[in-house]
């Protein structure tokens, strides 16, 4: 799935880029920044193409890269999801 990247998230991407989530470097990007930086609606568009068991993969490879707080809210919701 190809998905714009939101300028107010990738800042540092050129205009008109496309995210290609089936890539697991464009996916880890996504998360990493829709995670820290995302407003709600960007946390509920991630979770609509994201199914859970690949949510639940990427983050543990990248969790490390997300400030300790951000990082302690998301284990804490995939231990209650």
């Amino acid at each position: 799935m190809n998905i714009l990247a939101d300028k107010k998230l990738f800042w540092f991407l050129k205009d008109n880029i496309f995210l290609d989530l089936s890539k697991t470097a464009d996916l880890e990007m996504y998360m990493q920044q829709v995670l820290s930086k995302g407003r709600l609606e960007d946390v509920k568009a991630l979770l609509t193409v994201v199914d859970s068991k690949r949510f639940k993969q990427v983050f543990s490879r990248m969790k490390r890269f997300l400030p300790r707080e951000v990082q302690a809210f998301w284990e804490d919701f995939i231990e209650s999801y």
